[in-house]
């Protein structure tokens, strides 16, 4: 090591650099430029909007600066999201459906799963409940995690309304994922007489054959992760119908 590096090391260790004083003052306009800015621009967004601004600096230096800052812009790329994570020592129940959905009275079969909606404030994940028979959304719960806690609220939300009886005969599907398969959900449904169904992890089949996937439509109007408005609109239905 060179004389001058080491003593460089010690001066700095006492006061901070050129460049660690011109950081700080850069962190301070950057950070200002993107709350600006709605949070949403990335390296080289932020980049051009601080040249725009007067401020000499380079591409690289911003996206230094944004990383030490922890900050990043939006990104158009869609992140992958698992709603079905499966426990390997839960005990699933029995498929009792075969993907015959098809139910001759309501409450014969109802059909569960989970789905996500992207929103400023994060991601929201949804919980429905729909009546095989009237192809109608009968419970439904909206949530920033996809905790059993959601599902059963859900399936509470189901039950009542139907007057809070119990509902013997009533074969509630879904697919394996771990909320589904947890002692807890299952030990409900007993307790409101209806008995589980199983499929198997993330079956885009099972919810299309069952006319849940694409007909539902959920509108979510969200901020700071509050639900301000959520309408469930089935496949033809030129109005929102109620839940």
């Amino acid at each position: 090591m060179a004389p001058s590096t080491y003593y460089a090391a010690k001066r700095r260790v006492l006061e901070p650099s050129a460049r660690a004083l011109r950081d700080a003052v850069m962190m301070q306009v950057l950070m200002v430029l993107w709350v600006t800015n709605r949070k949403v621009y990335g390296a080289h967004k932020l980049w051009k909007a601080a040249r725009r601004a007067g401020h000499d600096i380079g591409r690289d230096q911003v996206a230094r600066l944004m990383g030490e800052m922890g900050i990043e812009g939006i990104s158009r790329l869609r992140k992958r999201i698992f709603t079905t994570v499966s426990d390997p020592d839960a005990v699933r129940a029995p498929d009792l459906v075969n993907r015959q959905f098809r139910a001759a009275r309501p409450d014969a079969l109802w059909v569960t799963d989970l789905t996500y909606v992207p929103t400023r404030s994060g991601m929201a994940y949804v919980c429905f409940i729909v009546d095989a028979f009237s192809r109608r959304i009968v419970g439904w719960r909206v949530a920033a995690n996809m905790k059993t806690d959601m599902v059963l609220d859900a399936l509470e939300m189901a039950r009542r309304s139907r007057g809070r009886r119990r509902l013997v005969g009533l074969v509630a599907h879904a697919d394996a994922g771990s909320q589904f398969t947890s002692v807890r959900f299952t030990e409900r449904l007993d307790e409101i007489g209806a008995r589980p169904s199983i499929g198997t992890v993330a079956d885009s089949y099972d919810c299309d054959d069952a006319g849940v996937g694409v007909p539902v439509g959920l509108t979510l109007a969200m901020t700071d992760r509050r639900v301000l408005a959520l309408t469930c609109r089935p496949a033809g239905t030129p109005t929102s119908v109620a839940c």
